[in-house]
């Protein structure tokens, strides 16, 4: 995680950067508020060290700039001046924290963490990948049994892929989150330093290409192979419905290519058209344009669909038509090879047909009740009178056991809660790491934790794990049930997606692969048409192509940006443009994400479910 320290004191600021970079923190430094406000507008932190008395801008102003230009990354004020009244004053500007001159480093710690957990995901305390384990509290990497010997440069690459296990990452953004502003390195770096961490983990026993690359995009962890164990974060494990998850993706997949395959096969005949009246030397403008054309829309449908042979194909007889030269006989009977090899690929057994299982809108609240027998039965009467179904479980292992009958036989209720009988003091590691497996699997079981304490400990270490929210006593029944309503309503409001694409294979795919999930989609195949829609279905996240006719997803993505109503919506673009100043432009341009139209069908909604499961943790702090 990148911290921007802005100290004008250059021993404070020494002493504070050392501290934060033990800490594996990526840290960068100004001595004087306009130019931490530069570099704020340059690049993208998690948090920001502020101090209160800096030369040519005040931390005070700066903080107040921050918040009227709509920026929320979190600010922790940092000063000797105690008073009550300069507090006031710096919480007013918009700062998250305030802590005065002189402080133990230890309570500057926790108050970082706590506020870059309220910023992102739960703060983990070991990351798992198959067999590879990340210990964050130690900072000590294994594999297997085997202990990793990292560099803190290869340690915070490593520990970025882990907490964005299926994201790919750009060098850019690995240069922008694990190198400081002074030591910023080209990006041919961050290929040297990924080679020596693929040997260092092939030396412990991992495969070679445990780090994978994904061409035109950047690298990322490559799935475990199915003997090695599950993937786990402690704290924040992965789905554990991604076998479900698959064979949903792959049924819906192969429904739509049996409703489509015939408009490929005729994208493929106007490729056939165009490059036999190539040979002919009967080539009209129009006839190459549409032949183009073609050749994009299935370089961006294919490979969703499972031919990674036929969208490589398709993308370079895309470029042969897109370089607009003049082609001598071979070269054309070369282009017309490729041609009929494509149209013998789209040819072959489509994807196996699979059972299509419906997944079940689930509903279920977890009520987490620290140790008071007597208060669960108060509840369960109170959720009988209100139709509210529940079971009471006294430990987690039954609480994980009363939600798996309830999801296996579909007995759910409008608002069905699981009262489980907690004591925090008498938590195992097994109870937490059950809790974990539930709050963060697909989809998660939000849980509401009613406790008689409010040790900081307590709750640092339950958030970490995926508690939702918290409720200290005193507090009636009637509070208890109305929390539990608000956590279930939240849940069961359907997630909107607005899908732009002027590919109408693409827009049915969508439709096929998300909406049997719960999401409520609209497509739209005429741009045009893309604010007024918008401003009527208010989408939850916007997934974009970037070629589209007469406003491409690049200008809709920044005049997306540019309206307050709008600027944090998440965007993810879907394209077949995967060249390094497509993708450097579709993230200038304010994206959250950007896949290829390449990949499978699978990665595709695992990539969704992410972007909308931060979006759910973000809204359930809130």
């Amino acid at each position: 995680m990148r911290i921007l320290l802005i100290e004008d004191d250059e021993c404070v600021a020494k002493a504070l950067k050392n501290v934060l970079q033990q800490q594996n923190y990526v840290v960068d430094t100004a001595t004087d508020g306009q130019t931490g406000w530069d570099l704020i507008q340059t690049f993208t932190y998690d948090l920001i060290l502020l101090d209160v008395i800096l030369p040519k801008l005040d931390g005070i102003k700066l903080c107040q700039r921050l918040r009227d230009r709509k920026y929320q990354t979190p600010v922790l004020l940092i000063t000797a001046q105690d008073s009550s009244d300069r507090k006031v004053m710096g919480l007013d500007a918009g700062a998250d924290d305030y802590l005065v001159k002189p402080f133990d480093m230890p309570e500057l710690l926790a108050r970082i963490r706590v506020l870059l957990r309220r910023q992102s995901k739960p703060i983990l305390q070991a990351l798992e990948w198959g067999d590879l384990r990340l210990q964050c509290g130690t900072c000590e990497v294994t594999y297997g049994d085997r202990v990793l010997h990292l560099t803190p440069n290869e340690y915070r690459l490593l520990e970025l892929f882990l907490r964005h296990p299926q994201l790919v990452l750009s060098r850019g953004e690995i240069l922008d989150r694990v190198w400081a502003v002074p030591e910023a390195p080209k990006e041919d770096t961050v290929t040297a330093h990924i080679k020596g961490l693929r040997q260092k983990l092939k030396q412990v026993g991992a495969p070679a290409d445990l780090i994978e690359t994904v061409y035109g995009l950047g690298y990322r962890l490559k799935q475990p192979a199915p003997t090695t164990k599950k993937t786990k974060l402690r704290g924040a494990s992965l789905p554990q419905s991604q076998d479900s998850i698959q064979q949903q993706t792959k049924a819906a997949l192969a429904e739509v290519w049996e409703k489509i395959k015939y408009q490929s096969s005729d994208r493929v005949a106007v490729l056939e058209q165009a490059t036999i009246s190539l040979l002919d030397n009967k080539l009209t403008e129009e006839l190459r344009e549409k032949a183009r054309q073609a050749a994009h829309k299935l370089a961006g449908a294919l490979g969703i669909f499972g031919f990674a042979k036929g969208s490589r194909l398709a993308k370079h007889i895309e470029d042969i038509w897109q370089a607009d030269v003049i082609l001598d006989r071979s070269e054309a009977l070369h282009l017309y090879e490729m041609v009929m090899a494509l149209k013998r690929e789209i040819q072959r057994p489509s994807l196996s047909q699979l059972d299509r299982p419906l997944p079940r809108q689930q509903s279920i609240v977890m009520l987490a009740i620290d140790g008071d027998a007597g208060l669960a039965e108060q509840i369960v009467k109170l959720a009988a009178t209100a139709g509210i179904g529940v079971k009471i479980a006294p430990n987690i292992s039954a609480a994980k056991a009363a939600i798996a009958h309830l999801e296996k036989f579909n007995r759910l209720s409008p608002a069905d809660v699981v009262i489980l009988n907690l004591s925090l003091a008498n938590t195992t590691a097994a109870d937490l790491a059950i809790l974990a497996e539930l709050t963060n699997r697909t989809p998660p079981i939000p849980v509401l934790l009613c406790t008689r304490g409010d040790r900081l400990s307590d709750r640092i270490e339950l958030s970490r794990l995926g508690v939702h929210a918290f409720l200290r006593q005193p507090f009636n029944p009637e509070e208890v049930l109305a929390a539990v309503t608000r956590l279930q309503q939240t849940r069961s409001h359907p997630t909107k997606i607005l899908v732009v694409d002027d590919d109408p294979e693409i827009l049915t795919l969508m439709q096929a692969l998300l909406e049997p999930w719960g999401i409520q989609l609209n497509t739209l195949e005429e741009p045009s048409r893309f604010w007024a829609i918008l401003e009527e279905f208010a989408p939850d996240m916007l997934v974009l192509d970037v070629e589209m006719p007469q406003f491409n997803g690049i200008d809709l993505c920044q005049i997306v940006r540019n309206e307050p109503r709008w600027h944090k919506l998440p965007v993810l673009f879907l394209t077949a443009h995967t060249d390094d100043r497509t993708i450097q432009q579709v993230f200038t341009a304010g994206a959250n994400d950007c896949l290829s139209k390449s990949i499978l069908g699978t990665e595709l909604v695992t990539q969704i479910f992410n972007r909308l499961g931060q979006m759910r943790l973000m809204q359930s702090i809130q």
